[in-house]
């Protein structure tokens, strides 16, 4: 894994952007809330910051940025207009950008899957979380080694 983990780092760094994307200066963590929102459907703020893992004000600023763009939309929930749904655009151009973007590593991971029996993509999915926080906790508070006394 030590070895492997870099090459499938940058290959995913190398995914190019398609041509409609470029000049919207996305990020790692716009991808994720593309994904969510190309496979899951319109979400509410909270649902996107709870899948994320981030706080609400920051997938607001994140929405708010991508709407301004034309990226996003955003429309008032319903069943509570104080909440906020957001969805794709429905502009054809960039949500078929988006939908190519996104579908490699879709793909990849719809086949690497295939075999695993649902235990199996748990215990998968469960050993990357692990191997996350682990690097995570080696690296400190201030992004170098973590010191240890």
């Amino acid at each position: 894994m030590l070895l492997q983990m870099p090459r499938v780092v940058g290959r995913l760094k190398r995914t190019p952007l398609p041509e409609r994307l470029r000049s919207l200066s996305l990020a790692p963590r716009h991808l994720s809330l593309l994904a969510y929102l190309l496979f899951d459907g319109p979400l509410r703020v909270g649902e996107l910051a709870e899948r994320l893992e981030v706080a609400p004000t920051t997938v607001s600023l994140m929405v708010s940025d991508l709407s301004r763009q034309g990226v996003l939309d955003r429309r008032a929930d319903p069943a509570d207009r104080r909440r906020t749904i957001v969805t794709i655009t429905e502009d054809a151009e960039t949500r078929t950008a988006i939908e190519r973007w996104l579908a490699n590593g879709a793909v990849a991971w719809r086949k690497a899957f295939e075999p695993l029996s649902p235990a199996e993509r748990a215990l998968f999915v469960r050993t990357m979380l692990t191997y996350e926080a682990e690097a995570q906790r080696a690296d400190g508070p201030a992004g170098g080694p973590a010191d240890d006394g």
